[in-house]
């Protein structure tokens, strides 16, 4: 069995369609989880970003962390890292399509999207549903957003830093406007790999930052701090 431990969990990850990864690591550990009481985790494969909303939540809030995926062996390794992490009575994974998710009231809602477009398709349809936007686009969680987040709920997404600007058209005319962005390089000298984007339906000025993973080979101090309460080695 592929077993990756962090320092709170351990996660299976042999099953899952979209196998553990940085994006999500990132995603988890940069969403602002401040106060909220309702999560959604939307294409939540193995669970990561789930479980690391819930030990980042577990002497605040403790919201209650509700996760799907359309692929069934996704959902039941998640079910199974949910049920044997220290969250368990709070953490829940459903076998869905977003599309076909009820509507319910969420005061988060967090995705790492599959982002490949016209890219070739992967022989392996499970690994093509979790890597390219026909099964999931974000307009799909924009509009989903658009009707079930609570006035003051956030949306957060983690993808590629060239959608930037198509992504916050996209939003705004679903009425979610940008409440900040996280621009993440791999190396100084290369440009923003990745963003990390949060939405609220209140118009406020944009937060913008950026975060350099490493340098001169080494790991940032900043990164390591970012992932230090997760990871047991950086």
């Amino acid at each position: 069995m592929s077993l990756f431990r962090f320092k709170e969990f351990e996660l299976s990850n042999e099953r899952a369609a979209m196998k553990l990864g940085t994006d999500s690591v990132l995603l988890g550990a940069c969403v602002d989880v401040d106060g909220v009481k309702s999560v959604l985790d939307v294409g939540t494969g193995t669970g990561v970003v789930a479980l690391m909303i819930a030990q980042r939540t577990d002497e605040s809030s403790r919201p209650l962390i509700e996760a799907i995926d359309i692929d069934l062996p996704s959902v039941e390794e998640a079910k199974e890292n949910f049920e044997n992490s220290p969250w368990a009575d709070r953490l829940r994974v459903f076998h869905s399509a977003l599309q076909d998710y009820p509507l319910k009231e969420y005061e988060l809602i967090v995705s790492n999207p599959p982002y490949f477009d016209n890219s070739l398709l992967n022989p392996d349809s499970r690994k093509s549903g979790a890597r390219h936007t026909f099964s999931l686009s974000y307009i799909d969680i924009l509009e989903y957003a658009r009707q079930s987040l609570s006035p003051q709920g956030r949306l957060a997404l983690i993808l590629p830093a060239e959608e930037e600007k198509r992504l916050i058209r996209a939003a705004v005319s679903y009425s979610l406007y940008p409440r900040s962005i996280l621009r993440l390089r791999t190396v100084e000298r290369k440009s923003p790999k990745r963003i990390v984007i949060e939405f609220s339906k209140i118009r406020t000025e944009t937060m913008i930052s950026e975060l350099t993973m490493s340098r001169d080979g080494e790991y940032t101090p900043e990164y390591r701090k970012l992932v230090e309460a997760f990871l047991l080695k950086t």
